[in-house]
């Protein structure tokens, strides 16, 4: 079944609205927003990388603040254990029976703060819930209510009292973007933006919304070619002699999703490989892991990408 053409104007148009919300909050390029948007109607997570003070935070309750989604935050330190998360149970001694008190995971949309500060063990307890959208708690299973996206943030500068996230963990998250200083202009617009109380992000989705999108999303084509393409990317970085471990199917799988909720959320029913070369770098260089020689020569997981991009072409038939 198609997508009509007014339904599709429609969706172009509050994706906008929302980019223009989040920025009331958030100064910095709008295609940060549209990429969070993308990931949660492919419904996927996302890692956002930078140093302290760049809005990290910032960004994500305002992204929240559009999607009227209920919204819980983590923040992660040393200390924290999976139960932290996850939730559990206690004796309630009004009925003498043990209830579950549900732990923060239990969220449309979750915030992981700093999580490279916890232990692998704990991080691991949100693998489950990533990938499965349920949780084990003391061997009941539970799943959690959709929509459900986790937005995680880390401080790749800080080694002391930091964890590296596993690979399998890593992985699960469809885009890492990585966010840098502001430009000269930002920094003065983040003044005058902050000045005094800014205006509140109003909403502009909400949860059965994003649902119905996420299922267009499902509905939007790929062309064969387009799908060659994937994977000829995808196979480039496994077969580069600087990497260790290239992009799994499972990338090109995500790489895919990804490209249909971007066509989608601008308005189109269709995939162009444009779609496909904005999104290659967010989905795939987090899971290119290089060689140990090229990383002593500094040598990039990005540069990979970007070789890929120029080195494999989109061939057009008919």
């Amino acid at each position: 079944m198609t997508i009509g053409d007014t339904q599709l104007e429609q969706i172009r148009s509050t994706c906008a609205t929302l980019s223009k919300e989040v920025s009331r909050s958030f100064v910095g390029p709008v295609e940060v927003a549209e990429l969070l948007l993308t990931a949660i109607v492919a419904r996927g997570h996302v890692l956002l990388e930078g140093v302290p003070g760049v809005a990290k935070t910032t960004l994500v309750k305002a992204f929240s603040a559009t999607l009227g989604c209920n919204f819980r935050r983590i923040q992660f330190t040393p200390d924290l254990l999976p139960s932290d998360i996850t939730g559990t149970y206690i004796l309630d001694m009004r009925n003498n029976t043990f209830v579950l008190r549900e732990g923060p995971i239990f969220a449309n949309i979750l915030l992981g703060d700093e999580i490279n500060r916890a232990p692998a063990k704990t991080q691991s307890a949100l693998l489950e819930a990533m990938q499965e959208i349920q949780v084990t708690i003391e061997g009941e299973t539970r799943r959690l209510e959709p929509p459900f996206m986790v937005l995680a943030t880390q401080n790749p500068i800080e080694q002391e009292g930091t964890y590296p996230l596993p690979e399998a963990q890593v992985d699960r998250f469809l885009l890492k973007l990585t966010m840098s200083y502001p430009s000269e202009a930002e920094e003065k617009q983040i003044l005058l933006t902050y000045a005094q109380t800014p205006q509140p992000v109003r909403q502009t989705l909400s949860p059965e919304t994003i649902l119905q999108l996420q299922q267009l999303g499902d509905r939007v084509h790929v062309d064969d070619e387009l799908l060659e393409y994937i994977v000829g990317l995808a196979r480039f970085t496994r077969e580069h002699r600087r990497v260790y471990l290239g992009a799994s199917p499972r990338a090109s799988l995500m790489l895919m999703q990804a490209a249909k909720a971007h066509a989608l959320i601008h308005g189109r029913a269709f995939v162009l490989p444009d779609d496909v070369k904005t999104l290659a770098q967010p989905v795939l260089a987090h899971r290119v892991l290089l060689a140990p020689e090229a990383e002593i020569e500094g040598y990039a997981a990005q540069s990979v990408v970007d070789e890929a991009l120029a080195s494999v072409p989109y061939q057009r038939r008919g």
